[in-house]
């Protein structure tokens, strides 16, 4: 009886770990880490910089785990049918991925996704989610669903970390929208 109240106990306590969705992710006041990367807007190839964004204003930099599966179609669809919103809030939108890179030029143009709205770019082998602590404990080497937003100096002031693709983008739409206000 004794050694099946300590499994239990274990167990519960193994419940909770995954109930810890920003266990990982970066602390909000963190300097976001920069980084380049090849991405694609409505197709077309070019290099992304984070710093270069971030002189234009804030950043939504979301990771997702792979281009063309089904939460990943959802999320991207969403941020392109709140893209005007974010652009009038003053801030850009970045997806970033490890999975399935040789698909982001079509991922990036096709309407039910992206739509040509915002850029998503590739990172082969996840070392730009890796920086972020937004790595897919599930499958190694590809990124987690883990939304940031950066302010233009730099910092993490929002962080929103969970599979389902539901409340990403109001999630940080929201904090875009405080971050506007406190300016």
């Amino acid at each position: 009886m004794r050694l099946f109240h300590r499994l239990a106990v274990l167990l519960a306590l193994a419940a909770l770990v995954p109930a810890s969705p920003l266990q990982a992710a970066l602390k909000i006041g963190s300097q976001a880490p920069d980084f380049t990367a090849a991405a694609f807007l409505a197709g077309e190839p070019f290099t992304y910089s984070l710093a270069d964004a971030l002189k234009k204003g804030p950043v939504v930099l979301y990771f997702f785990p792979a281009a063309h599966t089904p939460g990943c179609n959802i999320e991207a669809h969403l941020f392109s049918e709140a893209i005007d919103e974010f652009k009038a809030a003053g801030a850009s939108v970045i997806g970033v991925t490890a999975g399935n890179v040789d698909e982001l030029a079509a991922f990036s143009r096709e309407t039910e996704y992206c739509g040509g709205k915002f850029p998503v770019a590739a990172d082969p082998g996840a070392k730009i989610a890796g920086q972020y602590d937004a790595l897919l404990m599930k499958k190694p080497g590809w990124s987690d669903r883990t939304s940031y937003v950066i302010s233009p100096a730099g910092s993490i002031v929002h962080v929103h970390s969970d599979l389902s693709p539901d409340h990403h983008v109001s999630e940080t739409l929201k904090a875009v929208r405080t971050l506007d206000k406190q300016d």
